[in-house]
């Protein structure tokens, strides 16, 4: 199965994914992780990465695919993956489609969580992390709802979204998306 994971900074998607991955034994794709571990590994892609992020840019799409498209290559991801991170972009959601297309592997779902903006600003500062200040998190806000909030209407029109309320417990929340995977799977 392949999905693809949307939801708001402090929405809880990072504690969902991991459940996720777990139950469906499918690999985690983190953006951010794959140019980590470029970086680390060394690769042309990585240090092509490197050049921007030494810089404090972001990476272009174009090394965030090759990234992406090197990692769908492995073994590990024919059965499947889940997308976190990316895409943020309508533009890096045609893109992936395309991709994907190329390798007859398109997406089976897409997640995404919704949680009110007040609990959400409220979870974000209640974490006490440097970079949740009042100031930076409503930069956060403003930059998620401009660029990633019409990814939901994107996937709806594809008929792939699946809203998931992201309010109460870790337990409830999955409980949420595991009826979700069993409606999808039945």
């Amino acid at each position: 199965m392949r999905i693809v994971f949307l939801g708001p900074p402090g929405s809880g998607k990072g504690t969902q994914s991991a459940l996720l991955v777990r139950k469906l034994c499918i690999p985690h794709l983190s953006t951010g992780d794959m140019l980590r571990r470029a970086l680390d590994d060394g690769t042309e892609l990585g240090k092509l990465a490197d050049t921007y992020m030494s810089r404090g840019e972001l990476v272009p799409d174009a090394i965030v695919l090759g990234l992406i498209a090197a990692r769908l290559d492995q073994p590990d991801c024919q059965a499947g993956c889940l997308f976190d991170g990316f895409p943020r972009t309508v533009q890096q959601a045609e893109a992936l489609d395309q991709l994907l297309a190329e390798r007859r592997q398109p997406l089976d779902l897409v997640l995404a969580l919704d949680v009110d903006e007040q609990e959400l600003f409220k979870r974000l500062t209640d974490r006490g992390r440097l970079d949740d200040r009042p100031e930076v998190i409503r930069e956060r806000f403003k930059t998620y709802l401009a660029q990633t909030r019409p990814l939901f209407q994107y996937y709806a029109d594809r008929k792939l979204l699946a809203p998931i309320d992201g309010t109460g417990t870790r337990d409830d929340v999955f409980a949420r998306i595991e009826n979700i995977l069993n409606r999808e799977a039945g």
